[in-house]
């Protein structure tokens, strides 16, 4: 056992300073210390137990000093002992964000990407956890992948999002089918083109993952088109500085109205993460509310939104293909901008099924499968 070091603590009134491994010196304050003790989680539940809102006085150490490379605290009044790693502590010395291994950079892509998407198949993905992991990254890093090999089923496509978190529902319910509808209520259950969006816009939140399993396509037309929407504003940030600073600070109206729904919300067209960089962006011409912005604002609003309208339908940017039965298209509904040419409805079948997970399941599934976590198994 290593000798105990008591200079290498200083108490102060509101923390103390303790010198770490490396021989730098950090500061703590000692709410955070004690709200922090591994005795204030529990190890079954992993949830934190301890309450700081019961340290009425404000919690004061009796005594703190080094030893076998961890900082000892025995706190006054109640005489608990807690114990820091000091590489624990170094963790937190700098006031910096815990690691997040999913926070992976986001790579940007063009219409040459259909052959380069990541591809996986269910029956392998169902068997193999690190195979799980891989699409994962493919999500995060390039934001679509495609899972072959898929069942004709429905329960294969409940299957699939299982490996990822749990179906989202949306106002259309847990689950879509893309077909010509006799009586449509969205224009994608048309033959018709489908022109470049993000799906339901008109939620608060919209779902974060989107999950499109083909089961039947025979017909004469019909392309998919798919864009990265990181790329087409990187892009647009470049060329127009100022009206991509309008569309990333002005929220405008979308809506879904129908005889059992009026659903509305306001939204960015461009979306940024914490860093300021572009994460997605929120699209649909179709269901875009009538923009109830003043006037003088409109002035440089619309010509902003239609130049980078325009710059969605920019063939460098648009991966066109065609989407094969037994596939399933998976990808970030708020970061890739899909579309879809008219297709001649009577030359033979389509069918599409889709849902919805959120963004933070899959990062969640992610983390789980690549990290070593706080916690070790109560088992």
């Amino acid at each position: 056992m290593d000798p105990v070091d008591l200079s290498q603590v200083t108490l102060k009134e509101t923390g103390l300073d303790v010198t770490l491994a490396d021989g730098s010196v950090a500061y703590f304050n000692y709410y955070w210390l004690r709200d922090n003790c591994a005795t204030s989680f529990d190890m079954e539940t992993r949830e934190r137990v301890f309450d700081i809102f019961h340290e009425e006085q404000g919690p004061k150490p009796e005594s703190a000093m080094v030893r076998d490379g961890a900082l000892e605290v025995l706190w006054h009044g109640d005489c608990h002992r807690s114990v820091y790693s000091l590489d624990w502590l170094a963790m937190y010395s700098r006031g910096e964000k815990r690691h997040d291994p999913a926070a992976l950079p986001r790579k940007a892509w063009f219409s040459d990407h259909y052959p380069k998407m990541a591809r996986f198949s269910q029956p392998a993905l169902k068997a193999d956890p690190q195979l799980v992991a891989r699409w994962a990254e493919a999500l995060l890093v390039d934001g679509v992948a495609i899972v072959e090999d898929m069942p004709d089923t429905n329960e294969g496509l409940t299957e699939t999002v299982r490996l990822l978190g749990h179906v989202r529902p949306t106002y259309w319910g847990e689950y879509f089918d893309v077909y010509t509808h006799i009586k449509p209520t969205n224009l994608a259950y048309t033959a018709k083109a489908l022109e470049m969006h993000t799906d339901v816009p008109a939620e608060d939140l919209a779902p974060g993952v989107q999950f499109l399993h083909c089961r039947a396509n025979s017909v004469q037309g019909g392309d998919n088109l798919f864009l990265d929407g990181v790329a087409v504003a990187n892009e647009f940030k470049r060329l127009y500085p100022e009206d991509f600073k309008l569309l990333a600070e002005t929220e405008i109206p979308f809506y879904s109205e129908h005889d059992d729904r009026d659903v509305r919300s306001r939204q960015r067209v461009i979306e940024l993460d914490e860093f300021g960089e572009v994460s997605g962006l929120t699209i649909s011409q179709h269901m875009a509310d009538v923009f109830d912005l003043p006037q003088t604002v409109l002035d440089r609003y619309y010509p902003a939104f239609c130049r980078f309208g325009r710059m969605l339908k920019d063939p460098k940017f648009v991966m066109r293909f065609n989407i094969r039965a037994g596939e399933c298209i998976v990808f970030d509904n708020h970061r890739i901008v899909h579309g879809r040419d008219a297709y001649v409805a009577t030359s033979g079948e389509r069918f599409l099924r889709g849902t919805y997970c959120d963004r933070g399941e899959l990062r969640s599934t992610y983390r789980t499968l690549v990290s070593q976590r706080r916690f070790k198994s109560a088992a």
